[in-house]
């Protein structure tokens, strides 16, 4: 059986085991105090203590000395009636400031506001620095409530869309905690078929079904001392619903073709993009299950409202390109300013994977609005002007100081309410007519040239300066080359 870390001191049965049962429904591993046993604090470091009716304050004070752990960093929690609540709630008791008071008879909720609402606990000297990615007031409460529950076996479960990190938001609570040495074991349950999932989960014998050549060990096992992670929880079957809830409560399973019950210590965290309290009332998933997982609910924001960050993650997935061998990629202001406009339905991954595309086009290049994908492009009235009136000049159908042009530049381009990059933003207009000039003339850069009304070389040093020469034909971009294509 886990070593116990919350210690319960209460001379009164009947709340022992309302406490007791609260505390195990919580994830966490309480212990009874009883003057006859040693207090067990071998390999769990203790987390909490719950004092009820204890008269002597000196054992009481032993008690918690024994703990060995700081004031500042122990969840205290106190009966309302305990005879030990005033002389822990004076000025100049070292506990002063972190008790949390429960009143009888016990609600669910307010222990678990306490909880929350507790100290965060350093759980060694040398805590892992794991901090998700970004600065926004939206995830400074993620990473608040991250260090808040790290130290606690309390189960977490993870809501939040598709691609917001929800596995990050697991590891990172795993590699804040107590089992940041042991192992951490991830599975989709939405990605296993139902029959399979309980062999996964659990392992199996040898022999238990056709195919089980070999005894293997399932999930549970595998994490023995960690933390599982059970992304997309939400599209579990019920039948295997009801199974994995015999787990959570008695923390014993048995491999599949086996009736050897095996204990288990694992941390559990839930993750999934639905809603859970729906799926509950529409029956496909259960009620039980539900609040045995949601001891501490924890959401990511969607991407569109977090765009603050985007700078930051941007960076972020540069170093992880870096470590893989590829190239870096740079954003300008403007092409910033277009991807803010998208709505990111695929969120955080949906970045990623477009970093990693334009890293692969534009290797240790700067991308510009007018470089992005179509959809990502948002709103560039200044380079849809321009394409119309240079495909106009081609035609013969307009000239590039009208009445007109003037009119479309006025009109259409309008200073953003945080103002520009000028200078930036007028390279990106050049960049964009620069490359339309070149696709309109099939990259024949003397063409190009007279298209834009400069001389050929000066459109030469142009393509240079802005790394264009591969949307021009030919291999050669010296400016002595009077041909009629240059790279």
């Amino acid at each position: 059986m886990p070593n116990s870390n919350v210690l319960i001191i209460e001379s009164n049965g009947t709340r022992a085991d309302i406490i007791t049962s609260a505390m195990q429904f919580m994830g966490f591993f309480p212990q009874r105090w009883d003057a006859s046993l040693p207090i067990d604090s071998i390999t769990h470091e203790w987390r909490a203590v719950y004092i009820g009716g204890i008269e002597d304050e000196a054992l009481c004070e032993q008690l918690l000395a024994s703990l060995e752990v700081p004031a500042d960093q122990l969840l205290v929690l106190v009966g309302s009636d305990s005879p030990q609540l005033e002389r822990l709630t004076k000025i100049g008791s070292p506990y002063a400031a972190q008790i949390e008071v429960l009143d009888f008879p016990l609600r669910y909720e307010r222990l678990a506001e306490a909880v929350r609402r507790a100290p965060t606990v350093r759980v060694s000297s040398n805590p892992a620095p794991l901090r998700l990615v970004g600065s926004s007031l939206a995830m400074g409460r993620v990473n608040a409530l991250i260090r808040q529950v790290s130290p606690f076996d309390s189960s977490v479960l993870v809501l939040g869309e598709s691609g917001t990190g929800k596995e990050m938001v697991a590891r990172a609570i795993h590699d804040c905690s107590p089992r940041r040495d042991k192992p951490f074991v991830a599975i989709n349950c939405g990605a296993i078929p139902a029959e399979l999932l309980e062999s996964e989960l659990f392992g199996h014998e040898k022999g238990a079904f056709t195919g089980a050549i070999s005894t293997r060990k399932g999930r549970f096992e595998m994490a023995e001392g960690g933390t599982l992670f059970l992304d997309e929880i939400g599209d579990m079957s019920l039948p295997m619903q009801v199974k994995l809830l015999r787990v959570l409560q008695e923390r014993m399973y048995e491999r599949v073709g086996s009736n050897r019950t095996q204990r288990c210590d694992v941390r559990i965290i839930a993750a999934t993009h639905r809603n859970l309290e729906v799926s509950t009332s529409e029956g496909r998933f259960r009620e039980d299950l539900y609040y045995r997982l949601s001891v501490f609910p924890l959401e990511m924001p969607p991407l569109r409202e977090r765009l603050e960050d985007m700078p930051e993650l941007i960076a972020e997935f540069n170093q992880r390109l870096q470590r893989r061998g590829l190239q870096s990629v740079r954003f300008s202001g403007s092409a910033l300013q277009a991807l803010r406009q998208h709505t990111w339905p695929g969120n955080v991954r949906e970045l990623s994977n477009l970093v990693e595309r334009l890293a692969i086009l534009y290797p240790n290049g700067e991308v510009r609005a007018s470089d992005l994908p179509e959809k990502y492009r948002g709103v560039q009235p200044i380079d849809e002007t321009g394409g119309s009136v240079v495909r106009a000049m081609l035609d013969g159908q307009a000239k590039p100081a009208t009445t007109q042009h003037r009119s479309l530049m006025d009109t259409d381009v309008l200073l953003p309410e945080g103002g520009v990059d000028l200078k930036d933003h007028l390279a990106d207009i050049e960049v964009g007519l620069i490359r339309q000039a070149l696709d309109i003339t099939d990259g024949v850069v003397a063409h190009a040239a007279k298209l834009l009304r400069m001389q050929r070389t000066t459109l030469v040093e142009k393509l240079r300066k802005y790394g264009l020469q591969a949307a021009c034909r030919g291999n050669d971009a010296s400016p002595e080359n009077s041909g009629t294509a240059v790279a």
